[in-house]
Parts: structure tokens; sequence; C-alpha cells
């Protein structure tokens, strides 16, 4: 497959991106550090630095059989109204603009591919339950899941499918940066989570990779619009049940009601 992968630099997005190459992918990897093999530096919160790099990928590669959009950032970390809002702003800029641009920027090239193209989109913390202290990371994550199942109502019934992946608590640069910001500005339930985390993140992102790989795979072709949880949910068993799984709400950010709608609320 022709892949390309942002925040190809550090953590996830870097395992992803050497384990795919290792098993025979065509890889091209887009982040803001200095990359080898085919890649290109970018900076995703900028519309006009994605929108060249899908023009020089596009000399290269005629076609594209998947997008995995894992760039992002965590800070601000701290109480909400006491954060710099300029730093809100690149967030969300990152998070969420620059899922947006990717997906936006070689959309055609996706639809070009001789396969059913696929495009895999992270979440993070915050995006499925409140998240003190990490509103902006929470809040943009969350819109990334949203962003995820617009996209995949727009494109019902054809290519490319587009899915969100939760891929759980693992140890990286965003661990070190919740430590360093400590239990003030962190919260002390985020300071002992993050103190506890284990290094060692082999398992873990062996499970993340095992979802990736399910998703970019013929097996999930018709999935689509779903944040797919990598350790807890039960992703094998999901290709045969795609017929139950697609009409209903399920894995979805979605409002629960009572069998009556909500009447005995009014």
């Amino acid at each position: 497959m022709k892949i390309v992968l942002t925040g190809s630099s550090s953590g996830i997005g870097k395992f992803l991106a050497d384990r795919l190459a290792a098993h025979g992918h065509e890889v091209c990897r887009l982040a803001r550090s200095p990359q080898t093999g085919f890649s290109f530096p970018c900076d995703v919160a900028d519309w006009a630095a994605v929108e060249n790099c899908a023009k020089k990928i596009s000399e290269q590669w005629d076609s594209l059989d998947a997008l995995i959009c894992c760039a992002g950032v965590q800070a601000p970390i701290g109480p909400a109204m006491e954060i710099d809002p300029r730093a809100w702003r690149h967030n969300l800029a990152v998070n969420l603009d620059g899922t947006f641009f990717a997906v936006r920027a070689l959309y055609p090239l996706l639809k070009k591919s001789a396969a059913r193209a696929k495009v895999i989109c992270f979440s993070g913390g915050g995006a499925t339950s409140p998240r003190p202290n990490f509103a902006a990371y929470g809040v943009a994550k969350t819109g990334v899941v949203r962003l995820v199942e617009m996209l995949a109502a727009e494109w019902s019934g054809s290519p490319p499918d587009i899915n969100a992946i939760a891929p759980g608590a693992i140890f990286t640069k965003m661990t070190e940066e919740v430590l360093a910001r400590g239990e003030k500005l962190a919260g002390q339930k985020e300071f002992e989570s993050a103190s506890k985390l284990q290094r060692d993140n082999s398992a873990k992102l062996e499970k993340v990779f095992g979802l990736v790989d399910f998703l970019l795979s013929p097996k999930s072709d018709g999935i689509s619009g779903r944040l797919i949880s990598a350790p807890w949910d039960p992703w094998p068993n999901l290709a045969a049940r795609r017929d139950e799984l697609m009409p209903s709400d399920i894995y979805t950010l979605r409002r629960i009601v009572p069998e009556d709608r909500g009447k005995k609320w009014s």
C-alpha cells in the first residue's frame, strides 16, 4: 500500500511508520522534524504547507491507498480559565485543523486508489469523557472523532473508509509532559496515572498496530465512522458483525436516550 502518515517523527507515529515500512508498505512521512526516506517537513497546522506537500506527493504517486493522521500536541495543561488562549488556539490548529487539512489535501489522491482507500485518525484522552486540565486537547480530539463521523456520513456507500483509533495509555513525550507539569497543573489523578505508567510500550503498541493493520486491510471494508479502542474493543471480530455495526450507534459519539425518546424528561 501507498501510505501517508503525519506525525512520524516520534511516539506512536514513528512506531507505525517504521513498522508499516518493515511490512512492505510504501510510507511517506510528514512531520515538522527532518525525516529519512520518502518524507517532507510539514506543519500540519499550516494549510499552505499541507497543500504543498500533497502536490509533491502527487508528483511521486498517482494515487494513495491510505492516510494515517498521528500528528498532535497536548499542551496547554492546566485549568481552562488559566491557560493562554493562544496556546488553546495552537492546540486546536495542530490536532483538529491538522487532521482536516491532511484529509482535505490528500482526498483527491485517495479517490484514485485502485483498492478501497482508508483514512485513520488518532483520538486521545478527553474525547469520550471530561478530562480536567486538558481542555484544549480533549476538545480538539473530540472534534477529530466527530469529523470522522461527519466524513463517513458524507462518503456513505463509497470509499474512503474513515475511522478513529483510541490507542490507550502509552508512555510517550506527552506522558513526560504531564510529569513535567506536575500535580498542580495536571491534576492529582492525571499525575498519578502518568507516574505509574510503564515505560515498556511494546505490548500496547502491538495492539495499536494490530488495529491499524486491520483497518488498512480489506477485512474492514465498509466499516467507517467509528471510534475504536485498540486495547478494549473486540475489533478482530468487527468484520463478521459489519452489517449489525454500521446502522448502530456503537463506537460513535452518541447521546443515549430512553426508549420513549426522552419524553419522561420533558
